[in-house]
């Protein structure tokens, strides 16, 4: 039997990896507020100080920024010194931030927080999602789908005292008391978070296509392989957001967006309603596919889930008119467009490895950033062609990535990994077009 076939469950020192993994997710809770509860402070902020809701916004884009291209920075630091001092320097930045929000009488302060909030949110999110993945190599999809989901249950836990909290006290209040409070219990967190040794990291025998192989992450960049996971990624993340992101204007357009809902005794307009039930779906499919792909292989997952998406949207388009189809298509959207936060970062270890996972989870997350610079496409289109054209295309692109994952990078995958996790003999008898570092990528 093979020897990582006999391995146990993994279990450590400080507590088994289920402790981790529970310590990494309460962390991604209390750093959402960064992100998700922001939209709370920005009409107090604009009563109060008469900036424009433009300007106040642009904080959170520069927010969104920072957060997303500097994580393969902050993922090289953890592969480098360990999950706890990152984590500890992000639950300072985050703190930081809200406290100087909390102080802020000019712009600029706006934005110099933005950027010391963005660094922190993500210390913390890549550092939580890369160690999920060193801790669950035979869970990986799990795993990661668990932790990205906590980012958005700490919003749904918190949004309403914070809220409370505004009409009560004031925002500047708030954001002080909050942001001392989610920094103070991060960095608490941080002190309990540790990485695996090397016995602790090994799968225990499950039948995925994993590489033996630990790639850098200049070395990943430098493969085929890598560019073809992240257009996908790309494809998949802008398709989805083009769509969700107007939906409000959509309903809008409609007639839709105030019309009264009945849903489990409460009344509520239905752009409201189907946000909060979009939110609930968005969180649910992250460890739900994440753990499907664990059983049934990442790329017959993403086949499954992206021409879901693509359908979902084109039925949207067609009977989206109906109040009850409008939910319900735009529940499936974001139902399967989630899930791409747990499916990208597990296939991205799985093909390069588990040692500089949190690196190169962060670098293939740059591909979200990618991909909200191309959402500005969907007025255009809507300008051109109206809505339809705008769900055609979302749902074009994601049904060939859906195809792409499949018939694409499944063999491709498969090859670049049998490769390389060949003995030394039968690897030596390969042809130098397949073992050229310079066309392949490999150490």
């Amino acid at each position: 039997m093979d020897e990582i076939t006999r391995q146990t469950p993994v279990r450590s020192v400080g507590g088994n990896r289920w402790c981790q993994l529970v310590i990494g997710m309460l962390c991604m809770a209390l750093v959402a507020n960064l992100q998700y509860a922001w939209t709370l402070f920005v009409t107090p902020m604009n009563s109060r100080h008469h900036w424009g809701d433009a300007s106040i916004q642009l904080a959170f884009s520069i927010f969104i920024l920072t957060e997303t291209w500097l994580v393969p920075i902050e993922g090289w630091l953890v592969d480098k010194f360990g999950p706890r001092p990152v984590v500890a320097g992000g639950a300072v930045c985050a703190g930081l931030a809200w406290v100087i929000d909390s102080y802020a009488t000019v712009l600029p302060q706006l934005y110099v927080a933005a950027v010391v909030g963005g660094v922190g949110a993500g210390c913390v999110y890549g550092t939580c999602v890369g160690n999920a993945l060193k801790w669950f190599p035979d869970r990986r999809g799990l795993a990661a789908g668990l932790t990205a989901a906590g980012f958005g249950a700490g919003a749904a836990v918190t949004v309403i005292p914070i809220a409370g909290m505004i009409v009560r006290s004031g925002y500047e209040h708030a954001f002080f008391f909050f942001g001392i409070l989610q920094g103070v219990c991060m960095l608490g967190l941080a002190m309990l978070l540790k990485k695996p040794n090397a016995r602790e990291a090994r799968a225990p025998g499950k039948k995925l296509v994993v590489t033996k192989v630990d790639y850098t992450p200049g070395q990943m960049i430098k493969t085929p392989l890598f560019w073809v996971i992240y257009v996908s990624f790309v494809a998949v993340a802008a398709g989805g957001l083009m769509a969700t992101a107007q939906l409000g204007p959509i309903a809008k357009d409609w007639g839709l967006a105030r019309i009264p809902m009945n849903f489990f005794g409460m009344t509520l307009p239905l752009l409201t309603m189907t946000l909060s039930i979009d939110n609930v779906c968005n969180g649910f499919t992250r460890p739900l596919c994440g753990f499907i792909s664990d059983k049934l292989g990442r790329e017959n997952t993403m086949f499954m889930i992206f021409t879901g998406e693509g359908l979902a949207l084109l039925g949207l388009m067609e009977y989206g008119s109906n109040p009850y189809a409008f939910m319900t298509f735009a529940a499936l959207i974001f139902l399967f467009w989630g899930e791409i936060f747990s499916i990208f970062p597990a296939i991205c270890a799985d093909t390069f490895g588990s040692k500089y996972a949190a690196a190169n989870a962060g670098t293939l997350y740059t591909a979200k950033g990618t991909a909200s610079l191309l959402v500005p496409l969907a007025s255009v289109l809507s300008t051109m062609g109206g809505w339809n054209l705008v769900f055609i295309v979302s749902a074009v692109v994601t049904i060939a990535a859906a195809i792409s994952a499949r018939f694409i990078l499944a063999p491709m995958r498969a090859r670049w990994i049998g490769l390389r996790n060949r003995p030394a003999a039968a690897a030596a008898a390969a042809s130098p077009a397949e073992l050229n570092p310079s066309k392949q990528g490999a150490p």
